[in-house]
């Protein structure tokens, strides 16, 4: 990574359901809170992490690794905090 502007890491889904709707929508409610593109990846596809069906799309169950990317002037905290996430799954209702 040559860019400073540009950060990734590889994180595991924790929540027992996977990334099905509600945790989809919290990495997204997330996600527009940091001024940087955020993509994520699986298996070589990556999609936008600011859109709830694009990230459904990658049919990431409990245990998937997935990749955040993020470019930007908040990048390093943006995959951090939406690693975070994916990592400890949502809080039970």
């Amino acid at each position: 990574m040559s860019d400073p502007a540009l950060h990734e890491g590889e994180f595991v889904v924790a929540s027992e359901l996977g990334l099905h709707a509600r945790p989809a929508g919290l990495f997204v409610t997330l996600a527009d809170r940091f001024d940087a593109e955020i993509r994520v990846g699986r298996g070589g596809e990556w999609v936008d992490g600011r859109s709830v069906l694009s990230l459904l799309s990658l049919a990431a169950g409990k245990g998937t690794k997935l990749c955040v990317r993020a470019v930007g002037p908040y990048a390093r905290e943006a995959v951090a905090a939406l690693g975070a996430l994916l990592e400890r799954g949502p809080a039970p209702d």
